[in-house]
Formats: structure tokens, C-alpha cells, sequence
């Protein structure tokens, strides 16, 4: 016998309309500057984070990365942000979310889909 889950109806009270111009957020970012590699399909660039949260980071770069496209990096992230006595390397996998020039850099966002703590 397959059982049917019933799916709730839809709330009918109103909900505040987030303005188009503001992002939404859903982890805390950290203002950290790390070196790091980034590896893309067509070669591997060197940026340097402007910041991180759990679910994605802002790298500045020389070489614009593939809107869409997965990438991967490794982080040494530092002992006194994560609270440890130690720095900690974190490889990640994930995907390009946003490129655009600032001044002088590119800056691309990309979310973190996995990642694995590299032991020491």
C-alpha cells in the first residue's frame, strides 16, 4: 500500500516582498584576505578571498572565472577565526555564481557545494 503525504495549503496571509536591490543572506560572512589557488576547467588562477561563510566566498582575481562553472580550492583557514589551536585546510568544490571588474580585479562569487577538512 504506497501512502500519500497530504501537502499543506498554502498560506493566504501576507509576507513582506524582500526590495530587489537588497541580497539575502543566509550565513555569516567572514572579511578574511587568503591567498589561494583556484582551479577552473581551463587552468588554475591565483586569487586572494575577501571573504567567506559557510555556503560561499568572494575571490579577487586577475582572470575572470566562468559564470555557471565549478571550481575547486583549498582554504588555510586561520586557527583564531575558527577558534582552534591550529590553522585548519579546507578543500572545496563548488560553482561560479556571479563575475564582474572592479577597479583593478576581477571579483567572483562562488558557492561552496562540498567541502572536506584536509588532516594535518
Amino acid at each position: 500500500m504506497t501512502s500519500v503525504k497530504s501537502v499543506p495549503e498554502p498560506s493566504r496571509e501576507p509576507t513582506a516582498a524582500v526590495p530587489s536591490n537588497q541580497e539575502v543572506r543566509c550565513a555569516v560572512r567572514f572579511p578574511l584576505a587568503l591567498a589561494v589557488v583556484v582551479a577552473e576547467g581551463s587552468g588554475e588562477f591565483a586569487a586572494i578571498t575577501r571573504n567567506v561563510s559557510a555556503s560561499g566566498v568572494l575571490f579577487e582575481l586577475d582572470h575572470p572565472l566562468q559564470v555557471g562553472g565549478q571550481i575547486s580550492f583549498s582554504l588555510r583557514m586561520p586557527g583564531s577565526v575558527l577558534g582552534t589551536s591550529r590553522d585548519v585546510l579546507v578543500n572545496c568544490l563548488g560553482r561560479v555564481v556571479r563575475c564582474s571588474m572592479s577597479q583593478s580585479h576581477y571579483q567572483s562569487a562562488a558557492t561552496i557545494d562540498e567541502y572536506q577538512f584536509a588532516e594535518q
